[in-house]
């Protein structure tokens, strides 16, 4: 699949910019607050214009053709989807918020005494389209940390899968079981307004970025270490940095390693299985535990990420 924005000409794209920038360029908006979320009600609250101009502007704008065969081959190269944070270029490779990735190394912030970036940092980019601040990565660490313990009903299912489930199986399963955390389906069935439904996904989003640490760590150490339990969260450490010492390894150089590794798989465009299949499930209003691990399900395909296993 092929995200929509690319079918437009970049003459007609540059026109409509003129009078209307997109999110990532939003600058009269950019901030040195560490409050993510008061920046995204912000900048949401003026994307929605653009968005709206935008349809009525181009709305019924014929995209292509469809054949058959395309139907039959799975939405292969069919333009039909939107994505903002990133784009796949075969040439160039990824841009993240329209920034090449040796770009996005050399400014996005870098914990203390370390050289590549801090995952929390790109996490906030993709969010904004704004470059962070130290400050406002280091934001998204805490919060983060204070939201990373497991309940206790996903820690007795992770530990008592059977030896042969594979680890993006109990992966999937403890994410969906995390379900019971959610905040946007508790908002949802008590009547909040569909204008509100960001704020609640955002916080289930949060929430679930902060546990997925902790669920690999555990898989990893049922799988590998006899069960052997993951350390507590240090609420000073970075994502990463937690992630590596519940893994058990507190080697300056594979802390980097994972600090580099997590940013550049942070985004994928919105065309590949695992991505798309959570944007379709998110869209009949699952929340974003569920709407995860539908996507990390899907993952789990020969074709997919099961084809990089080892």
């Amino acid at each position: 699949m092929v995200p929509l924005r690319k079918i437009f000409s970049n003459r007609l794209i540059a026109q409509f910019q003129v009078r209307s920038m997109p999110l990532s360029v939003l600058r009269k908006f950019t901030s040195h607050s560490t409050d993510l979320k008061e920046i995204m009600a912000k900048k949401i609250y003026e994307h929605r214009k653009v968005v709206k101009e935008f349809r009525e502007k181009y709305g019924s704008k014929v995209i292509e053709e469809i054949t058959v065969d395309q139907m039959y081959g799975g939405m292969r190269g069919m333009k039909c989807l939107l994505t903002e944070t990133s784009e796949l270029d075969p040439e160039e490779g990824i841009r993240i918020r329209n920034r090449t990735l040796p770009e996005c190394l050399e400014q996005l912030p870098k914990a203390q005494a370390g050289e590549q970036p801090l995952p929390e940092g790109i996490f906030w980019l993709l969010m904004t389209g704004d470059m962070p601040t130290y400050e406002q990565a280091k934001s998204l660490s805490q919060q983060w940390a204070e939201q990373a313990q497991l309940p206790p009903h996903v820690l007795t299912i992770l530990n008592n899968f059977p030896p042969n489930l594979h680890p993006v199986a109990r992966f999937a399963a403890a994410i969906t079981a995390c379900n019971t955390e959610s905040v946007f389906a508790k908002a949802y069935s008590e009547g909040v307004p569909e204008s509100r439904y960001w704020e609640f996904t955002f916080d289930d989003a949060m929430s679930l970025i902060a546990k997925l640490p902790t669920i690999a760590a555990t898989i990893y150490k049922n799988m590998n270490h006899q069960g052997s339990s993951v350390c507590v969260v240090d609420p000073a450490k970075d994502w990463a940095h937690n992630f590596a010492s519940m893994l058990g390894n507190e080697n300056h150089k594979f802390i980097e390693f994972m600090r580099l590794y997590l940013t550049i798989l942070s985004d994928h465009e919105g065309g590949n299985v695992s991505a798309h299949t959570a944007h379709l499930v998110g869209s009949a209003l699952s929340d974003p535990f569920l709407s995860f691990a539908a996507g990390m399900s899907s993952f789990a395909g020969p074709l997919h990420g099961l084809a990089v296993q080892v």
